[in-house]
């Protein structure tokens, strides 16, 4: 059997990395400190990155999920969940996005007549907000 046999094949990804990661470090398969961690992310960026522009699809999903893994392993480190955190920002970008939604109602527009520009200025101004009620 394997170490990793454990992780059930019915997790979501970015859960079932976590399990994985966690399950390699349990017989000595990982990194000794963040630093290096980090590397590995910032590795996994660039590679990202080489393939950003190549028009191989398949290499470039390749490359995204490596990188994805490294920020998981990154998360783990740093005692982070990291499906917790996703939550937190998909949340945070809902609630900044509907008051964009908001503002654009009060002032009689429809969000596809406002340019990019309206709607950050609008989204900077909801994050200002956030700052204020903390």
């Amino acid at each position: 059997r394997s170490v990793l046999s454990g992780v059930p094949n019915a997790l979501p990804a970015l859960i079932k990395a976590y399990r994985i990661q966690d399950k390699a470090k349990q017989v000595g398969f990982e990194w000794e400190t963040v630093a290096q961690v980090w590397e590995k992310v910032e590795e996994e960026l660039q590679e990202l990155q080489e393939v950003a522009d190549s028009g191989d699809a398949a290499k470039l999903e390749e490359e995204y999920g490596d990188l994805l893994f490294a920020l998981v392993n990154y998360a783990r480190f740093k005692s982070i969940d990291p499906e917790k955190a996703l939550e937190l920002c998909n949340k945070k970008f809902m609630r900044r996005f509907q008051y964009i939604e908001e503002q654009a109602r009060k002032n009689s527009l429809s969000l596809e007549s406002m340019s990019l520009q309206e709607m950050d200025d609008l989204w900077n101004e909801a994050k200002g907000l956030e700052v204020g009620s903390k």
